[in-house]
């Protein structure tokens, strides 16, 4: 009863995580077609990312409980570099294309790795730093191939935009991964609501709040994207993750970058050029084999005679 009991919930981890990288593909194309200006998206996506955040700590009994200011204080810290997140890729979508931004936005284990031998003192091994090699290897080959004319709007210097933009965005997600790592059993529904919760008093200066769209379909993006996009992704991913194993969760991660360049192909027919496909698959393989303790040489087998 018991291994069955496990499956079913592997399986429901499983279907969960999917569903969430799924809906996360396809966030670039819907920051495109939208058309919506970043600041008053991003604004509204955490109004109505709060409120469906905190109907789900509601239900899941996450809001009993105290915190205490020091706590606040580092999950106020995690807003401020996930909204900054948010605010770099966004941007760097338009700029280097969705799949290219994916791509670099996947050095995202390097960063961590880096900042945990900064402030965890964790162990760099030589491993490690040849999958670093490698990934760099790989945006430096996407930076090279500078996309032609037809193919990207804007001059060349926006793309160089983009892809740092998409690494700035990659350093601030580490950011509030480490701070994450300090507020210790804090459910995670509780840390969402917060960070979402500082996004939007963050924001709020530069949102313009005095002239507010008219249009349905302008309120039907900053619902989709808040309640959708935040609040359902959030739900799913944390969900998955209390479901499955670490290597699960880090295999199934990687459908996220995969979907987002199905989608960019699809629905823009951006198509990355040789260099551009050949710098964003060593990012990805770089990635996993970081991710997923994959080993760059063979064990040496002793045969016994």
């Amino acid at each position: 009863m018991s291994n069955k009991s496990n499956k079913s919930k592997r399986i429901r981890g499983t279907v969960e995580m999917v569903a969430a990288m799924l809906i996360s593909g396809t966030i670039g194309w819907f920051v495109v077609f939208s058309g919506q200006p970043v600041i008053q998206l991003l604004f509204w996506r955490c109004v109505f990312g709060a409120v469906t955040l905190l109907i789900a700590c509601f239900l899941t009994r996450t809001l009993v409980g105290p915190l205490t200011l020091k706590q606040v204080g580092w999950a106020a810290l995690g807003g401020v570099a996930i909204v900054l997140n948010w605010l770099l890729i966004f941007a760097s979508f338009s700029r280097a294309s969705i799949s290219v931004a994916i791509a670099v936005y996947n050095t995202q284990p390097f960063i961590l790795v880096g900042l945990g031998a900064i402030f965890f003192s964790e162990r760099i091994t030589g491993t490690k730093l040849a999958w670093l090699g490698i990934a760099f290897a790989g945006v430096l080959l996407i930076v090279y191939a500078r996309p032609s004319a037809a193919a990207y709007a804007g001059p060349p210097s926006a793309y160089i935009a983009g892809v740092l933009m998409a690494l700035g965005a990659a350093f601030f997600y580490a950011i509030a991964v480490i701070v994450t790592k300090k507020l210790g059993d804090t459910p995670p529904h509780l840390i969402a609501l917060i960070h979402v919760c500082v996004g939007t008093v963050m924001i709020a200066p530069f949102a313009d709040l005095t002239s507010l769209p008219t249009d349905y379909r302008a309120w039907r993006d900053f619902v989709v994207m808040g309640a959708v996009y935040t609040g359902l992704v959030f739900a799913l991913l944390y969900g998955a993750i209390q479901k499955l194993p670490t290597h699960s969760v880090g295999a199934l991660s990687f459908l996220y970058p995969i979907f987002a360049m199905v989608v960019d192909f699809v629905a823009f027919d951006h198509r990355l050029k040789l260099l551009q496909f050949v710098g964003s698959v060593a990012i990805l393989i770089a990635a996993a084999g970081m991710t997923l303790g994959w080993s760059l040489h063979r064990r040496k087998t002793t045969s016994h005679t």
